[in-house]
């Protein structure tokens, strides 16, 4: 008998996030269904907007895994939230290229501008600022990401601007 105890239970998954699932793990040899544990993750933050320790667990008895490693796969790529985020995802590249072209004062741009520290989400819950590591377009510097789809590319602060302001205005809009 284990000894060990789980403080949180796994979600309960609909019937189109389990057929979501099966749709990912047929793709994979019937004993290697763990290799669909991205897309899982994928399919749960998509619906969710956040990998909550609970549908981490969801997806580990799904799959067949252990907890630890859905948590490790979570916990290493920064496309998967951990907490619940704003509409608009803002990644802020800060590795080398990207701070030697300003990457550092977008960063503090945004935040100031955005009245919140990186790591935070704006009070009306818009945006979530975030510093991310490399995005692979360090010809391009400073770039950042928006809600981990939309690369932005020579991010001066008049681009951070109308980018903010364009947000805002798709948010009053009622559009994605």
């Amino acid at each position: 008998m284990s000894t060990e105890t789980r403080t949180v239970e796994p979600m309960v998954l609909s019937e189109a996030t389990r057929a979501r699932f099966a749709r990912e793990v047929a793709k994979y040899p019937a004993d290697q269904r763990q290799s669909a544990v991205m897309a899982c993750l994928a399919i749960i933050q998509q619906e969710q907007g956040w990998v909550s320790p609970a549908a981490e667990l969801a997806v580990a008895d799904y799959l067949g895994m252990a907890p630890i490693a859905v948590h490790e796969v979570t916990t290493f790529y920064n496309m998967y939230n951990q907490q619940p985020v704003g509409r608009f995802k803002l990644n802020v590249c800060t590795n080398l290229p990207c701070q030697l072209r300003d990457g550092a004062k977008a960063l503090q741009y945004l935040a100031e501008k955005l009245g919140v520290q990186p790591g935070e989400t704006s009070a009306d819950g818009l945006f979530t600022l975030q510093p991310c590591e490399c995005l692979g377009a360090c010809a391009d510097a400073p770039v950042m990401l928006v809600n981990d789809r939309h690369m932005c590319s020579f991010m001066t602060t008049e681009r951070l601007d109308q980018l903010i302001d364009g947000l805002r205005a798709t948010a009053a809009e009622g559009q994605a």
